[in-house]
């Protein structure tokens, strides 16, 4: 699976804006709060009025990075969302959110979207008793995913319980800590997401 392995502060000094690639760590060891300024030779240079295709592209890519995603699976995401009925920014955070690696992420399971990748490739998971291992599995509302049993009394994981106990999840999800298991009790409404971007912009940028 084609995946960035670049520096992803790299990312968020692009963006001008904290994406929270690395978790915690962006809290308190930020590479954007020292060099506050776009990568490269003329990353200090006089920022240019952007036009309206520059400040769309830019929050297309604040997503996409966001949720750690290459061009053409995000493309391909999108339509499907579009195809669907209702408001498409609405349908294509709902998708992304509910993807498997960004929910194990929110639950707590991983300190980043990328570990989350890494966890789920490696098997870690069931989604409703069947293993699972497709980081872009779309869940749905009851779905349950658990820590499988095998993968339990890794250390990780017996570190990961005392760290779940001291942190919260989004109402839209439930979690058992002693079980190493959540619960999807409902598709997130915008208003549930506190996100960096405009997705809207990102409507717009595919709908050009």
């Amino acid at each position: 699976m084609a995946r960035y392995t670049g520096p992803v502060c790299k990312l968020c000094r692009r963006e001008g804006v904290k994406l929270f690639l690395k978790g915690d760590k962006c809290i308190s060891h930020c590479t954007l709060d020292r060099r506050n300024t776009r990568p490269g030779q003329h990353g200090t240079s006089r920022a240019r009025k952007e036009s309206e295709y520059s400040k769309q592209l830019r929050e297309k890519q604040k997503v996409r990075r966001t949720y750690g995603m290459l061009e053409r699976q995000f493309a391909n995401t999108f339509d499907k969302a579009a195809a669907r009925p209702g408001r498409t920014s609405e349908n294509f955070l709902q998708t992304l959110e509910m993807r498997l690696d960004n929910l194990v992420y929110r639950l707590g399971f991983a300190d980043s979207r990328a570990q989350a990748r890494q966890l789920v490739n490696h098997g870690h998971f069931s989604v409703n008793g069947r293993k699972t291992d497709i980081p872009s599995f779309i869940a749905r509302p009851n779905d349950v995913i658990t820590v499988r049993d095998n993968s339990k009394g890794s250390e990780y994981f017996k570190t990961r319980i005392l760290m779940l106990a001291q942190k919260g999840v989004p109402a839209w999800l439930s979690l058992d800590v002693n079980a190493l298991s959540g619960r999807v009790v409902s598709i997130p409404a915008r208003t549930d997401l506190e996100l960096p971007f405009d997705e809207q912009m990102v409507v717009e940028y595919y709908q050009r």
